[in-house]
């Protein structure tokens, strides 16, 4: 392995000096020559020795196969024109599709397979007005977090002069009319702060269509809370503004605004940040909100806009099993529940009371209603690892769906075999996993353990082509349902939060053995994946307990706990880990950081991380430190490697084809690791 320059850089903070050896590497390269040469060395590094690698080849086919059918979402009724997403067999980019009438022929209103040669345009949030006249939509580049909003007819295709830029982290919500719509953005970064400064002041402003954005009219800000995030939404009565902010976290504050006042006058719902607040739909003057206060599992209240203060009166009450989303179509409230991980879809009436549930075709995850409050139709989705992403159209009033889009798949889902497992954790805790195979893989084989465990997101079961490579060549796959995570409730995922971070780790190593002890996995067979918060949680127990795992593969990991509030958003994610900045959680962050925890003198496993050059969610400096670390230190004749992603960001708007080649070099590395054969 190379040895990278070592720079002298030490760090007092709280009284210990910590040392920081490759903080060169968080210089931007397109500015910074060492740090360009770099990427390129090690670029080249690993590039030679992906080409070796004989498994390589047969998952880019697989992958290309498996990839290589319709993907939809939900169509979204407005006016009369029902809008939605297709991407067919291997375009890069999903294109925007609108048909007159439920039963019309579709026809394409955006292709961001146009908009660049590379395929690194996409199509990013989107809405579309309520007379379906219009749609506003983001345009997102190089998959960064960056956007541009537009404006185009749907009816004749035209895009319109209208054009917002500095957006980040919103929703687009029309107002009833369709003058204009409602977004939040950042003030215009400084000169070359775009990519890596830190993010504040975001707002939300009304854009009236036909005007231009320093016209837009401010509807609310927190310039005493600058790190916190605002985003929109319109009641479907139309008469109500909502705000949503949060500091990066599952819970949130509500403000609302009376659109029919002269000032737009706003009034607090919620002040505090203390438990989530989400408005899922709304009759007259009454809210239906779905929320964690006073309720672990989450339950739906009723608040009452007309009362001269707001009360929570409860509805729909907490139950055993975990209320993950709810929506409000056809006079009747879709609750999705997680029940062990798995979907259940229970309907009640507007007064609360229980009114059956919802066939499903299987175990799996479901959600996703699209629909009116007044309509008896809606749509909703299903998918499951061995059921690939169908929408159903769904008859309120009979209870009934049938198949309004499904996609032909080029695998045998009849060989795929689905098993949930309960493995015990360090502390006795009972953690859920699942397990694929294919059906004739019956003893222990080289597996693949993925897992996320933070900000309270769950790993449910959903069709993955990339997944089923792996599953496909004979490997198993393994999710595990880790603390930190929502599969539970707030207890779930305050029982690896903060200070107790470190359960995340503990349950994850926790899998690991269980996969061992029960002859799941073959000897020296058991590689682990995750990206993002999963990074991190590889970075961390490849640190802690380096002889489990033959192969690594964190991707776009936060791997820098000492440093991660200073770039971009960094700062959302104190909530979830803790502020460096701050002695009473400063101990705890260095106990873990991946890139402090470098353990020389232990033998690591083969290690692929990846990252991506515009990556301006997790700055890929995170990834550059850590591997610079392992690569530096005594750590065993594996290679540590990097990929680095070009023109590429966190992993939203990756085209397809880069999709696919990061995959087949990811999997063909665990493959030869782990002995897939």
């Amino acid at each position: 392995m190379p040895q990278p320059r070592r720079v002298d850089v030490v760090d007092e903070l709280f009284g210990l000096k910590v040392a920081d050896p490759f903080r060169w590497l968080e210089a931007d390269a397109r500015n910074d020559a060492d740090v360009a040469a770099w990427i390129h060395a090690q670029s080249a590094l690993t590039a030679g020795a992906l080409a070796s690698l004989p498994a390589r080849d047969v998952f880019r086919e697989r992958l290309t196969a498996l990839f290589d059918h319709e993907h939809f979402t939900a169509p979204h009724p407005r006016g009369g024109r029902y809008f939605h997403l297709r991407q067919s067999g291997l375009k890069n980019q999903p294109a925007l599709l609108v048909r007159e009438g439920v039963e019309g022929e579709d026809r394409v209103l955006l292709d961001p397979d146009t908009w660049s040669d590379d395929g690194t345009v996409a199509l990013a949030e989107w809405a579309a007005s309520r007379d379906g006249a219009h749609v506003a939509y983001a345009v997102q580049e190089s998959g960064t977090d960056w956007r541009t909003i537009k404006v185009v007819d749907a009816a004749t295709g035209e895009v319109l002069e209208d054009r917002i830029e500095w957006v980040r982290f919103t929703a687009i919500a029309w107002a009833a009319d369709g003058s204009g719509f409602f977004y939040a953005r950042y003030p215009e970064p400084g000169d070359g702060a775009a990519s890596q400064a830190a993010l504040a002041n975001h707002a939300v402003y009304f854009h009236a269509i036909g005007t231009r954005q320093p016209d837009d009219r401010l509807l609310h800000a927190t310039p005493e809370r600058p790190e916190l995030l605002h985003f929109p939404d319109v009641t479907s009565g139309g008469r109500h503004a909502l705000i949503y902010s949060t500091p990066g976290s599952q819970t949130n504050s509500l403000t609302v605004v009376d659109l029919a006042s002269d000032g737009w006058e706003t009034h607090t719902l919620v002040g505090d940040f203390d438990n989530e607040w989400t408005v899922v739909g709304d009759v007259g003057s009454t809210l239906y909100v779905l929320t964690s206060h006073a309720a672990e599992r989450r339950r739906i209240v009723t608040l009452d806009l007309e009362a001269e203060n707001p009360v929570a009166v409860e509805l729909v009450p907490e139950d055993a099993a975990v209320l993950s989303h709810a929506w409000l179509v056809g006079g009747r409230l879709m609750a999705t529940y997680f029940v062990d991980v798995k979907s259940e879809i229970r309907r009640y009436t507007l007064d609360g009371r229980p009114d059956g549930t919802i066939a499903l075709p299987g175990i799996g995850s479901a959600g996703g209603f699209q629909g009116h409050r007044d309509d008896n139709e809606a749509f909703f989705v299903f998918t499951s690892f061995n059921a690939p992403t169908t929408i159903y159209r769904y008859d309120v009033a009979a209870n009934t769906q049938a198949v309004w889009a499904a996609p032909k798949v080029g695998v045998d889902l009849e060989r795929i075999v689905v098993e949930q497992h309960f493995y015990g954790a360090k502390d006795g805790t009972r953690v859920p996993m699942f397990i694929v195979r294919r059906d004739d893989v019956v003893g222990a084989a080289p597996t693949l353990l993925h897992g996320y465990g933070s900000f309270g997101i769950s790993m449910v079961p959903f069709y993955s082509p990339d997944q089923l490579a792996w599953v496909e060549q004979g490997g198993v796959l393994a999710i595990a349902n880790i603390r930190g995570g929502g599969e539970y409730g707030k207890a779930w995922h305050n029982g690896a939060r903060m200070d107790r971070k470190q359960t995340s780790f503990d349950d994850f190593i926790a899998a690991a053995e269980y996969l061992h002890d029960r002859g799941i996995v073959s000897e020296d067979g058991l590689a682990v994946h995750g990206e993002s918060a999963g990074g991190l949680l590889v970075g961390a127990v490849v640190n802690q307990r380096p002889e489990l795992f033959a192969a690594a593969l964190p991707g776009v990991g936060v791997m820098d706990m000492l440093r991660f509030n200073q770039f971009t958003g960094g700062h959302l994610w104190t909530g979830e880990y803790g502020d460096p900045a701050d002695p009473a959680h400063f101990d705890n962050l260095l106990a873990y950081s991946p890139y402090h925890n470098v353990a020389a003198g232990k033998r690591y496993p083969a290690i692929l991380a990846t990252t991506a050059d515009t990556d301006d969610r997790v700055v890929p400096a995170h990834t550059f430190k850590y591997i610079a670390a392992i690569q530096a230190a005594d750590t065993g004749s594996q290679p540590h490697l990097v990929r680095i992603e070009t023109r590429a960001g966190h992993g939203a708007g990756k085209p397809m084809t880069k999709v696919i080649d990061e995959l087949a070099d990811k999997w063909a590395f665990a493959a030869h690791w782990t002995g897939l054969k």
